[in-house]
């Protein structure tokens, strides 16, 4: 096989369109690609171009030979998946819209949101002459859980930010960051200057168990541990000393963000000291006491949500066991790749000394110990039943037992706030809509639009959904004119605002000052996670110049 698709990806899809003989599945339109884990290479169609190499933001493309031993893996797991699913019925191309021609001379819309989905978003308008684009946030940093969500030791993922810049560098993008939507602005303060506001504000929550204890110091949910070892502003402070200082660490929840916790919990700290980790957590880490961190999971290996790739990437650390507990005996290890690499594991023999990760299964928290702090979690062990509806589901047995930890992670999902203004599903978590539009000039994009699942790559599908619908109402005549004409110069504060605001020259200037620290230091990054520091690196910088080549040129040029 030529070429292969490594635990990097992302979905998506620039690949897709790069690849001259349609030869990366799933594609845009086919069926599975919104909820594919990954994309991959047919082994019998690749013509050993590497225009997908050219293509992928992440890098997640290798040539089977330039493989390393942990990514060996994937050569089969690319072939595979075509044994499973040929894909007969093939799209000849990934679908790319058409670009339209405005009725009026200009349409502004403001997007808000700096993560992802707000990105896309901005990039599938802008792929439309005459679109104007101001992309908000009140962190005076763009790019949401792509820089303060992945994991530090993915670097590679990260890798997606390069695409990103090639977005916010398009003629018609402006940022406003440093700016929260219902505290500095209003939404009539954003129609004020736009057509359209398309509210991409991600999920910013953490789901709670509702178990008693919950709220005990060290105690504490996943979301706002992974954004403390990311320097979010809002948790850099925060400190989980006296929670490391124990030899064990549980977390609730078997998604890719537990695993995430618990790979950087049981990482070298040399090796951390290689990324862009926020340097009070890696301190912090340095001098932590865990050597083991159990994942609980309320049902079975099959039933976990965890993604494959995600496995495999923690199946090949070299330097920390992991282990299965609760493989149920009657379940054939060949089921899937993915129980089939978990009964690998369960076979393995822990080498005495090692840092662990224990993957335990058919297990539930009911309660979390502890009088002034946490010490452990009371469990039960549950059974699966499949009910008439066909849904398995975990069924407490009654049986129960102790695990003592010093740190108690949640990990049960991340839920969005309701957006002020904006009508909200508090069952689903999101704001109700038809195709993105909530009403003719408001929109939704991301997980406030679909919750939170699917990958970095959902995020542009979802985007394409989203302002095909609002160009729809502006060719309709339904989007009013803004109040405000843009000749009228730049854009007024709003009642709150400060004139903290952080324009594409502030955040730019942030990224010199960060990657400048970075390379004295031989890291990616040194990451500034103070908001008064951001703001005053921001302020000195004068917007650069734009460049003007179209965005599928620049992403062919890197």
């Amino acid at each position: 096989m030529p070429y292969v698709v490594t635990r990097s990806c992302c979905a998506d899809a620039s690949c897709v369109l790069a690849c001259p003989v349609n030869c990366i599945h799933p594609a845009p339109g086919e069926p599975g690609f919104a909820e594919a884990e990954m994309l991959h290479v047919d082994p019998r169609a690749c013509v050993d171009c590497g225009a997908c190499v050219t293509a992928c933001p992440v890098d997640a493309l290798k040539p089977h030979t330039a493989l390393t031993a942990a990514e060996q893996p994937f050569l089969a797991l690319n072939a595979a998946y075509y044994e499973g699913d040929p894909h007969p019925a093939r799209t000849p191309l990934a679908l790319v819209p058409e670009q339209r021609r405005l009725a009026e001379a200009e349409l502004r819309v403001a997007v808000v949101g700096a993560g992802p989905a707000g990105l896309f978003a901005a990039d599938e308008l802008l792929r439309h002459p005459g679109v104007r684009v101001t992309v908000h946030d009140r962190l005076p940093t763009p790019y949401g859980l792509a820089r303060a969500g992945v994991a530090p030791d993915h670097q590679d993922t990260k890798g997606v930010t390069r695409l990103f810049r090639d977005i916010e560098t398009q003629p018609g993008f402006t940022y406003r960051l440093g700016v929260e939507i219902g505290r500095d602005l209003g939404h009539e303060d954003l129609l004020r200057d736009h057509h359209a506001v398309v509210y991409a504000v991600g999920a910013a929550a953490d789901r709670r168990l509702g178990v008693d204890g919950e709220d005990l110091p060290g105690s504490v949910a996943a979301t706002d541990f992974v954004a403390w070892y990311n320097g979010h502003p809002d948790h850099a402070a925060a400190s989980y000393g006296p929670a490391l200082d124990g030899e064990r660490a549980v977390v609730v929840g078997n998604g890719n963000v537990a695993l995430d916790v618990a790979r950087i919990l049981t990482a070298d700290p040399a090796a951390l000291a290689r990324t862009d980790i926020a340097d009070g957590a890696l301190e912090a880490l340095r001098g932590s006491r865990v050597r083991e961190v159990v994942v609980l999971g309320r049902r079975g290996p099959a039933e976990a949500s965890f993604t494959l790739p995600e496995l495999v990437a923690l199946a090949a650390l070299d330097d920390v066991d992991v282990l299965v507990e609760g493989y149920p005996r009657d379940l054939p290890a060949d089921t899937s790749p993915r129980t089939a690499l978990l009964a690998e594991l369960a076979a393995r023999t822990p080498v005495p000394g090692r840092r662990r990760i224990v993957l335990r299964f058919l297990t539930v928290p009911v309660r979390v110990l502890g009088d002034e702090r946490a010490t452990g979690v009371e469990v039960v062990r549950t059974e699966l039943r499949t009910g008439t509806d066909g849904t398995v589901r975990a069924v407490p047995t009654g049986a129960t037992e102790t695990i003592t930890a010093s740190l108690v992670l949640r990990s049960v999902g991340y839920r969005a706030r309701p957006v002020p203004g904006l009508p909200f599903d508090e069952g689903t978590g999101t704001v109700p809509h038809e195709r993105g539009r909530v009403a003719p000039g408001v929109y939704v994009a991301g997980w406030i639009k679909r919750g939170a699942t699917g990958f970095i790559g959902t995020n542009k599908t979802c985007a394409e959904e989203t302002v095909a619908a609002l160009l729809d109402d502006f060719d309709a005549g339904l989007l009013g004119p803004p109040a405000r004409d843009a000749a009228d110069g730049p854009p007024v504060a709003g009642p709150g605002e400060s004139g903290d605001a952080v324009d594409l020259g502030g955040w730019q200037a942030i990224d010199r000052a960060e990657r400048a620290a970075g390379a004295l230091q031989g890291r990616p990054r040194v990451k500034i996670t103070d908001r008064d520091t951001l703001l005053a690196t921001a302020r000195p910088a004068t917007p650069g110049p734009r460049r003007r080549l179209p965005l599928t040129v620049l992403r062919r040029s890197r």
